[in-house]
């Protein structure tokens, strides 16, 4: 959707004459985000130790500066993210330190270190793998993603970072939770086939398509309506049309949610009441023609 947007938008549909290569940039740039995001909090984690040094090298350090409580630094988790060699190899690789600001990392980690759930968590004796995972899901989740500072700074970096942030929210959490995954591949083979086919098909049905949407506007500019619009109702007739094991009812769904999300107010009823049109239109003259999906395996 964002791709074909940006071709729209362009102008020039020269600038993209490798559609699919571009599609696999993209995706890149979501794993660098993803990698930024994990590192992050790791970072943040681990400042309890430089904290612990600057205390104790203080002219006169209190005993509080001489004994501050390092457990945090021995967190299952945490270790067997900064051990997975998938995400140390693609720190390395995209120079990922270099982007993460020091300064706020340490004002978060403050801000952390006054939090009864950080207090309750250092002063269990006892180290719990559950503990470990709860504590690295609530720095992220309610210290990092809601500072203003962290999210400014992740905008200048990321410039996919407010179409990504909800999914990367998802994601992180789902590394927290078994620290063990790869980053060397996002999607399945499956899912990056379906990308890469709903794409291609899109820009090859695009007269097609607007053939079959423009009659259903009735007293709607097609000129006036939105880009994204548009972009998404012909998405959505090239799932009914050529993608056989989507249910219908499925694909409505999916393209009213994004047009939801990322278009303008209306545009969730009005993506509805078109494609629905269109799907009625279609399964009267019996163009849709649907296979039993859950045999297929990928809706099942």
């Amino acid at each position: 959707m964002q791709l074909l947007y940006m071709i729209e938008s362009s102008g020039d549909k020269n600038l993209y004459k490798d559609p699919i290569a571009q599609l696999q940039k993209n995706v890149g740039k979501t794993t660098e985000l993803l990698v930024y995001l994990i590192h992050y909090l790791t970072e943040v984690v681990r400042y309890v130790e430089t904290d612990a040094r600057h205390r104790a090298s203080k002219n006169l350090p209190t005993y509080e500066d001489l004994h501050v409580n390092t457990k945090i630094a021995g967190n299952i988790i945490l270790w067997q993210l900064l051990e997975n060699e998938s995400l140390v190899h693609a720190i390395k690789n995209d120079n990922t330190n270099s982007k993460v600001d020091s300064t706020t990392v340490r004002k978060i980690y403050i801000q952390l270190a006054e939090t009864a759930e950080y207090k309750n968590y250092i002063n269990e004796p006892t180290r719990d793998r559950k503990a470990d995972k709860e504590i690295l899901a609530f720095i992220f989740n309610s210290l990092i993603l809601p500072n203003e500072l962290f999210e400014e700074q992740t905008d200048e970096l990321f410039n996919n970072w407010d179409d990504d942030a909800e999914m990367m929210q998802q994601l992180v959490n789902t590394f927290i939770q078994k620290p063990t995954n790869t980053t060397d591949k996002l999607l399945t083979d499956e899912t990056w086939s379906f990308g890469k086919l709903l794409l291609q098909t899109a820009i090859e049905k695009n007269n097609f398509t607007l053939e079959l949407i423009k009659p259903k506007l009735k007293n709607w500019d097609s000129e006036r309506i939105a880009v994204l619009d548009m972009i998404l109702m012909q998405m959505g007739v090239c799932e009914l049309l050529y993608f056989e094991t989507i249910p219908t009812k499925v694909t409505i769904n999916e393209y009213i949610d994004l047009a939801k999300s990322y278009s303008t107010p209306q545009s969730g009823q009005f993506v509805n009441g078109i494609l629905d049109n269109i799907h009625k239109e279609l399964i009267a003259e019996g163009k849709i023609n649907k296979v039993d999906f859950k045999k297929k395996g990928r809706w099942g």
